[in-house]
């Protein structure tokens, strides 16, 4: 299918690996030329130069934390006048709300809900010039069912979930979609730090935790990184210009729920 993207741009944070990275290929094969991001140069320089070989499209990659404003900078220097965002970024630890001091807070409000609003203070207003633009947000299912020691990161994503169910609104009359994508169980190395931990505390193997988990999941497996980039890739394309201020679940129909 082609999605309409040929020669647009996109800004794709925090995507040298990961649910990011699987983003930026799907764009990439759309026709996209790709800004990349990460924090460590090796593993991003590695990951600009297989979507560029693969792809053939222009790759650009910048190092440099999203959350700051340096990076930020450093980004939209990159491409000023992307028509596409997509808006991910790494989530604080797992940790019990007890532990969490203000400090700790402020930083995963920052990472998970000003971060992507200043990113689409920035990109919005050319993309309303121009008459089109995409902003998908990487949040997660923990916006709609809690985790346990998720509870920062679910909070701000879901703070900016309501924030920008208003903003979408304003923006689309302009042809500027704003939707989210709410990754569940993902086969990422974020999952795997997750099995570890559990395999320490209860004594029991890797992959016995990797199978108990997988079985609780309808589909009975978990997601990757490629089926969600092509998820985003639609809603970027020309195809999703009527869908807008919208959580698209990916989860293996582990949420229960009919709405």
């Amino acid at each position: 299918m082609d999605l309409g993207l040929t020669g647009k741009k996109a800004i794709v944070c925090a995507s040298s690996r990961g649910l990011g990275k699987g983003c930026a290929q799907a764009l990439a094969e759309a026709g996209c030329d790709i800004v990349l991001n990460g924090r460590t140069e090796a593993v991003l320089e590695e990951t600009r130069k297989e979507i560029q070989d693969r792809y053939n499209v222009s790759v650009l990659s910048i190092a440099a934390d999203v959350s700051s404003p340096e990076g930020q900078r450093a980004l939209l220097s990159a491409c000023p006048d992307p028509d596409i965002l997509v808006n991910n970024n790494g989530g604080p630890p797992r940790r019990d709300y007890t532990e969490l001091d203000r400090e700790a807070m402020i930083d995963g409000a920052i990472q998970n809900f000003v971060t992507p609003v200043e990113l689409i203070q920035a990109v919005a207003p050319g993309m309303k010039e121009r008459g089109f633009g995409r902003i998908v947000n990487i949040t997660s299912l923990s916006v709609k069912m809690p985790i346990e020691g998720l509870d920062l990161s679910s909070g701000a994503r879901a703070g900016l979930t309501a924030f920008l169910a208003g903003v979408c609104r304003q923006l689309a009359p302009h042809g500027v979609t704003i939707n989210n994508l709410l990754p569940g169980k993902m086969d990422t190395d974020r999952l795997r730090g997750g099995f570890e931990r559990a395999a320490q505390q209860t004594g029991t193997s890797l992959d016995d935790i990797r199978a108990q988990q997988a079985a609780e999941i309808p589909t009975g497996r978990f997601g990757n990184a490629e089926e969600f980039g092509q998820a985003c890739a639609f809603l970027c394309s020309r195809y999703a210009g009527y869908i807008t201020g919208q959580n698209l679940l990916m989860d293996g129909g582990l949420y229960p729920a009919a709405f």
